[in-house]
């Protein structure tokens, strides 16, 4: 029995604390509110019980009183209990009335903070809420003020005369009323302001006007909440810092097609360079339900010559075929050992492997025409792959007179992912990437999405390679972006450069994704 409340950050789901996320990891039970990251939920246990508790302007999903409650009950049922929340939970997050709440029902918690939103959206926007040459100290005040009051909490004529940095939350209702308070008070009315809607997301957007002139442009510019406005002198500093909005895809909506088993690294890569990335997995990797024909293989393995690995799924699912049968690395001693790529090359070198040949162009075709310079005819050849899967290499292999075995280590299915937030983009005319790693992705997408719709949209198609952009162009589409080397962070390298025009190869975003390993 016990509740962690936990601070789950501003946004980026990359801000939350070690602390928190281990917290999250272990928890029976996740109640969670608006403002914490779906990105979160995926690190909670399978089995874990999760309650949407969120509360926005016109719509609680419950009360505050009943979400009290509900940690108290499952606390006492003996779960663990985590208790997410947007930002810090005790920073306008009434994470104080949850503590009290439990104490008073002797249920045991913490508090594990978090990074609010009004230290770190300004951050993301280039503003420093202190600097020694512009603000030495920072008053944080709620915006959630009913303007129609007799009295106002807050001392404006005090707030006015500070050399304080002002941050006010929740306030976009009443920014008009927060405008003229700190004016009237004494403010002067050209002193620097600005507004951070989103902050930290993909999404964010940031503008910066005079105190006087700030209600206005957020009418002009449509801003609402979840906004932080922030007053004071530091403002002027975000020309020289703003670094989260200057990253080359910035604002940019990128799907990714991959399996989820396989994107991660990607999405990673993407939100890096400041893409706002939306996941639909149109494959999933899964286990073979007949492995006699790898099994036969394995039990044979010093037979074999040659073993080619043509994907990182292959490495693994053969290492854990391998390994169910109670072998390692040191079973493939007699044979040599062939990777697709470097990718595949690194995922073998994790099992000790290092691979004997890769080709300098990584697709089936160069495996094969490599491998025959090797003197192949009559040799034995191993191919742990999916269970469907181009035929070229084997093809080639056995006209040079090889005898090559086809062993399926694993299979590739079509995924059923969730469309809503895909479509709901193409929809509003916002999605400006799609992202194909293969053939499979490009053919199971096109069965998902109404081709009319893409064609009304102006989208980038990138593929990973040749192959992927001849099956694209069987649909109607032709590859926007194709990478010389045909791997993941070439590809993103590529989309990096196509949406910045940057041509120069010796940037330091293109060389930081062809250096990923």
């Amino acid at each position: 029995m016990f509740v962690y409340l936990i601070g789950a950050g501003p946004g980026d789901p990359g801000l939350i604390t070690c602390k928190g996320l281990d917290a999250l990891k272990r928890a029976d039970v996740i109640v969670y509110d608006y403002l914490a990251s779906d990105v979160l939920l995926g690190y909670a246990r399978a089995d874990a019980e999760k309650i949407y508790v969120g509360k926005i302007a016109g719509n609680h999903a419950m009360k505050q009183e009943d979400i009290n409650a509900l940690l108290v009950e499952k606390a006492k049922e003996g779960k663990i209990v985590a208790r997410l929340k947007g930002g810090d939970p005790y920073i306008f997050g009434r994470g104080g009335e949850e503590g009290r709440a439990l104490f008073d029902a002797g249920v045991p918690f913490c508090e594990v903070p978090g990074i609010s939103s009004t230290i770190a959206g300004p951050a993301y926007a280039g503003i420093p809420l202190t600097d020694r040459t512009a603000a030495s100290s920072v008053t944080i005040i709620t915006g959630h003020e009913d303007p129609t009051k007799p009295d106002s909490v807050h001392n404006w004529g005090a707030l006015a005369k500070s050399a304080s940095t002002l941050v006010f939350v929740m306030g976009m209702k009443n920014l008009p009323e927060i405008s003229k308070n700190l004016i009237n008070a004494g403010m002067d009315p050209k002193t620097p302001a600005a507004l951070v809607h989103w902050g930290t997301m993909p999404m964010q957007r940031s503008l910066t006007a005079t105190i006087a002139e700030l209600p206005e442009a957020a009418i002009r510019e449509g801003f609402k909440n979840p906004s932080v406005i922030v007053v004071g002198h530091v403002v002027s500093l975000r020309d020289k810092l703003n670094w989260n909005e200057k990253r080359p895809l910035f604002g940019k909506n990128v799907v990714v097609t991959r399996s989820r088993e396989q994107a991660s690294d990607m999405v990673a890569m993407l939100m890096s360079l400041g893409a706002r990335v939306i996941q639909f997995p149109t494959i999933s990797i899964e286990a073979m339900d007949d492995y006699s024909i790898l099994d036969k293989a394995i039990d044979r393995l010093d037979d074999f010559a040659w073993i080619i690995f043509t994907s990182v799924n292959g490495v693994q699912h053969f290492a854990r075929r391998l390994h169910e049968k109670g072998k390692d690395s040191r079973a493939l001693a007699k044979a040599k050992i062939a990777a697709i790529g470097p990718v595949t090359r690194l995922e073998a070198e994790k099992l000790g492997i290092i691979p004997d040949f890769v080709p300098e162009t990584f697709v089936a075709e160069s495996v094969a025409e490599g491998l025959c310079k090797f003197a192949v005819e009559g040799k034995e050849i191993l191919i742990p792959r999916a269970l469907e899967s181009r035929e070229v290499l084997p093809q080639v292999l056995e006209k040079a007179g090889a005898k090559v075995t086809v062993a399926p280590a694993y299979r590739t299915v079509k995924a059923h992912a969730n469309k809503e937030e895909l479509m709901q983009a193409l929809s509003e005319n916002s999605l400006d990437c799609i992202t194909f790693a293969s053939s499979s992705t490009v053919r199971n997408f096109m069965e998902s999405v109404p081709a009319d719709a893409l064609k009304k949209a102006n989208i980038c198609f990138a593929s990973i390679g040749p192959i992927t952009s001849k099956t694209l162009e069987e649909y109607g589409f032709k590859a926007d972006v194709e990478p010389k080397d045909y791997t993941i962070p070439a590809l993103l390298a590529e989309i990096t450069r196509y949406f910045s025009r940057e041509t120069d190869i010796n940037s330091p975003y293109y060389q930081s994704l062809l250096q990923t390993k």
